[in-house]
């Protein structure tokens, strides 16, 4: 077979491969005219000039600095490029593969130093421009500042001791809407974790603040999460999302419990399975009646019989989503640069497998997952073998990128019995971590109990070890194989991409190109450190 008629990935058969630029060029010189300047002083060494910007002939580069290029495990990620020169400095120091927590900021201490008093300090935060203003709700790590600016942007009812109540609203539209005087300040301000509680409450948290949106679930076990269903989506047949409760405040992965991820999953299997069982005749659910964790596993069983039966009735609905944006992020600026409120807030729907058409050939509704049933079928007919267990083959006899006998060779960060989380061979993220079960199981609705205990244990486990490295915006997606889809072998995959403070995604991105500054071992080596 011809180079180019295998599929773009790094897995084969055999493990993994990629490829190593080991580049030597020369450049003709074409500039006519040189301008040299002074560019100033050396301390102690006398002037200096930008006369090396000015060379006289052609330019030759010898051995330039390797590059590794590897193509995404799955070719629709596009291909990771990693410099030897910066992965050797990570490889012989992978604890430095850390971000710097955030510096303590305060306004009011600032202000104290002055001389002001707090009955001028509301005046003095209003006359500072709003860059300043965004910047102060964003980073301030002082409450002080944070109530001062939450007074400002909108309209509070307080308790004769000064607490707040709840906001005050106005009629309009045909509705009330709480009084915002500036929403973008509004908006920064109740993702910022040092806002007192009592604040977040009334402000985002209470079930009614954020708008109208129905809650059609709660899970009280342990924990407390609501589910709220979201009418007006771009997913057709609305999609829901998964919050922790106001009496359950969670503004980081180090709050969030074992309970917590059991909660907000348990919230996603069930409404999956309800709407399942429904499609296929099943006895209807009690209404405001939830499914306990038992019940849930026998529905589970009895869809799965009936898919296999062929049942007379088939769902409509055939592909699930699930998501997480965790953190959020947004610049003086206002560009927003990560999801909306609620760090802890996990979306999910599922997909029908048939849509009206205009202009063309039926489409189906777009799902994830499908790249991948696609791709496993171009790349059963290249190999003749199963892309799944090659992948997890190569992940289980993985050797180096770098070639060295004397370094960590495991991509491997977490095991157990039904499932690894591990470095994939070529990161999309500089940070991204995978996981995937063990045996060849595609959805939650062919997971059984203990799988999707383990599904959910690693899933607090990566999110854990990314935020123990300083990242603080996380997007977590599921693949997932549709019902009763001919994709035989294609596995459940969750994808972890931390978005870093200075990779916010360029045109090398757009093209989906990826650059790395660390060998994919190194990055495995340091998320174990922080397993513990």
């Amino acid at each position: 077979m011809k180079n180019d008629e295998y599929p773009h990935t790094c897995v084969t058969p055999q493990g993994f491969r990629y490829g190593i630029h080991k580049p030597s060029y020369r450049v003709v010189n074409l500039r006519q005219n040189d301008y040299v300047q002074s560019l100033g002083e050396v301390e102690g060494d006398g002037s200096l000039d930008n006369q090396r910007n000015f060379p006289a002939a052609e330019i030759k580069v010898e051995d330039a600095d390797w590059i590794y290029e590897i193509p995404n495990p799955l070719p629709f990620r596009g291909t990771t490029y990693i410099s030897r020169s910066w992965a050797e400095d990570i490889a012989v120091n992978p604890e430095a593969v850390k971000l710097p927590e955030p510096p303590l900021a305060s306004m009011s201490e600032f202000l104290d130093k002055w001389g002001r008093d707090d009955g001028s300090r509301e005046e003095i935060f209003g006359e500072l421009p709003p860059p300043v203003l965004l910047s102060l709700a964003a980073n301030s790590t002082d409450a002080r500042d944070l109530i001062v600016l939450a007074r400002l942007c909108c309209a509070f009812v307080f308790s004769a001791d000064g607490q707040p109540l709840g906001l005050q609203y106005q009629r309009r539209d045909g509705g009330v809407r709480a009084i915002i005087h500036n929403h973008d300040l509004f908006e920064i301000l109740v993702n910022n974790h040092y806002l007192p509680d009592a604040y977040k409450d009334v402000m985002v948290l209470r079930p009614g603040a954020q708008g109208g949106s129905e809650i059609v679930g709660e899970m009280t076990d342990g924990s407390h999460v609501f589910e709220y269903l979201r009418r007006n989506s771009y997913i057709a047949g609305g999609h829901y999302a998964a919050n922790m409760a106001n009496d359950a405040v969670r503004y980081h992965i180090h709050d969030l419990s074992r309970d917590d991820i059991r909660a907000l999953r348990h919230i996603y299997y069930q409404r999956t399975y309800v709407r399942l069982s429904a499609a296929l005749g099943m006895p209807e659910v009690r209404n405001r009646q939830p499914v306990a964790a038992s019940e849930l596993e026998e529905m589970r069983l009895e869809i799965q019989r009936r898919l296999r039966q062929g049942a007379a009735v088939r769902p409509a609905l055939d592909a699930t989503i699930w998501g997480w944006n965790y953190g959020y992020g947004c610049s003086s600026d206002n560009y927003r640069l990560h999801a909306s409120h609620q760090m802890i807030h996990q979306q999910f729907s599922m997909l029908a497998g048939e849509m009206e058409t205009v202009g063309g050939p039926a489409l189906r509704p777009y799902g994830c997952g499908d790249l991948i049933a696609e791709f496993m079928s171009r790349y059963q007919t290249a190999h003749g073998s199963s892309f799944f267990d090659d992948y997890y083959r190569a992940i289980r006899q993985n050797t180096r990128l770098d070639g060295r006998a004397d370094l960590d060779n495991s991509l491997i960060v977490y095991e157990d019995e039904g499932v690894i989380l591990f470095v994939p061979k070529a990161q999309t993220s500089q940070w991204e971590l995978q996981l995937m079960p063990l045996t060849p199981t595609g959805n939650i609705v062919e997971a059984d109990y203990n799988l999707r205990e383990s599904i959910d244990a690693a899933i607090l486990t990566a999110m854990r070890i990314l935020t123990k490295m300083g990242a603080r915006m996380i997007t977590v997606i599921e693949y997932s194989k549709r019902l009763g889809s001919a994709a035989t072998g294609q596995r459940l995959l969750y994808s972890f991409l931390p978005k870093l403070p200075q990779a916010p995604g360029a045109f090398s991105e757009a093209q989906l190109r990826w650059i790395n500054g660390h060998y994919p071992e190194d990055f495995a080596r340091a998320c174990r450190m922080r397993l513990s």
